[in-house]
Formats: C-alpha cells, sequence, structure tokens
C-alpha cells in the first residue's frame, strides 16, 4: 500500500508540474506578443519554444504513467 501512495503522489505531482509549465508557456507567449522591444519578444518567443518542449516531453511521461498504472488518469 505504501508504494502505491507514493506513486500516485508522484503522478499527482508530475501533472500539477506540468499544468504549471502549460501556465508558464502561456505567459511567455503573452509577454512575446505585448512587449514592442525585438530583443525582448525574441527572448519571451525563445522561452516559450522550450517551454513547449519541456511540456511535450513531460506530457508523454504523464501517457506513460496513466499507461502503466491506471488509476492514475484523471488525477
Amino acid at each position: 500500500m505504501q508504494e502505491v501512495y507514493q506513486g500516485m503522489t508522484v503522478a499527482t505531482q508530475v501533472k500539477t508540474c506540468l499544468a504549471s509549465l502549460k501556465s508558464a508557456q502561456a505567459s511567455l507567449e503573452q509577454f512575446a506578443l505585448s512587449t514592442q522591444n525585438q530583443e525582448a519578444k525574441q527572448t519571451f518567443a525563445s522561452a516559450a519554444q522550450a517551454t513547449q518542449q519541456i511540456v511535450d516531453q513531460i506530457s508523454q511521461r504523464v501517457q506513460q504513467l496513466e499507461n502503466e498504472e491506471p488509476q492514475y488518469k484523471g488525477f
């Protein structure tokens, strides 16, 4: 029982992290769109793109967790 509880905690933490990353990525895109400074625009756009790559990787991990342990779906 201890292992299942710990695993569920990890799955929940990974999903919470993913939600935070998605929020950060959206903020970076918004900053890129709203600034007039071209250097800042490029910096924000680049950071948004890098964050999106991380979101994609973490999303794959969430899929793996859900496939390996169906009880994690929806957490």
